[in-house]
């Protein structure tokens, strides 16, 4: 990526994130904001996909520098008649790769008190960094009730989008943002909207394609 480049740039990758990554070391300059893939999304059964996860949110941890961080959005899930809070196992992984939350904000799925039969009303939207800290007066609600349009129905919405790429960019001095799992390329939009660079790996190839071509202006996020 060129700092120095006269608009926002944006690069698309179609392969397994997790060998991507693993290729690429820590990216200089770079903040993390992805969503990691439902055990729907993969071919694993629950137990495997539960490690799966672990590790990927550990390899996204690494991927950026200490004094950088990372942003995930995970809704819960419903599986044998129990909830997988996948909050909580953002946070188990982050804190072993070393990470501490700087926040953990909720965004509603649909209007609060609506009842959601099988699947949360909410969204986690969890920030962690090795080294960073939290400002005190960080503008971004604790439950965000309104998080845009989504261009897909995985995405996230474009407002939520936008609370983290201006966290990254304002906070956490992040010059590009990597969504190791950019499905239709929501994050890389936003990002792109805000003045970021843009990175987006995912196995899709159509997926690949909408998040090349996906475009979102400033006043959306």
């Amino acid at each position: 990526m060129d700092p120095g480049s006269a608009s926002p740039r944006r690069e698309v990758h179609c392969a397994d994130a997790l060998p991507w990554l693993a290729a690429r070391g820590v990216l200089s300059g770079t903040a993390a904001i992805t969503s990691l893939p439902d055990v729907s999304e993969v071919a694993l059964p629950l137990p495997a996909w539960r490690a799966w996860f672990l590790d990927a949110v550990r390899r996204v941890v690494g991927a950026v520098p200490p004094s950088s961080g990372a942003v995930f959005f995970q809704s819960d899930i419903k599986r044998d008649g129990a909830w997988v809070d996948k909050g909580a196992l953002v946070l188990r992984a982050a804190e072993d790769a070393g990470a501490r939350v700087l926040f953990h904000k909720i965004i509603c799925r649909g209007p609060p008190g609506r009842l959601t039969p099988g699947r949360p009303g909410f969204t986690h939207l969890i920030a962690v960094s090795r080294e960073a800290r939290c400002p005190d007066g960080l503008p971004i609600p604790d439950v965000i009730t309104d998080p845009g349009p989504a261009p897909w129905v995985r995405a996230m919405g474009v407002r939520a989008a936008g609370h983290a790429v201006r966290f990254v960019r304002d906070h956490l001095g992040a010059r590009t943002v990597l969504d190791p799992f950019c499905g239709v390329g929501t994050v890389l939009a936003a990002a792109n909207a805000a003045g970021l660079d843009a990175i987006g790996v995912d196995q899709s190839r159509r997926r690949c394609e909408r998040a090349r071509e996906l475009v979102l202006r400033p006043d959306e996020i």
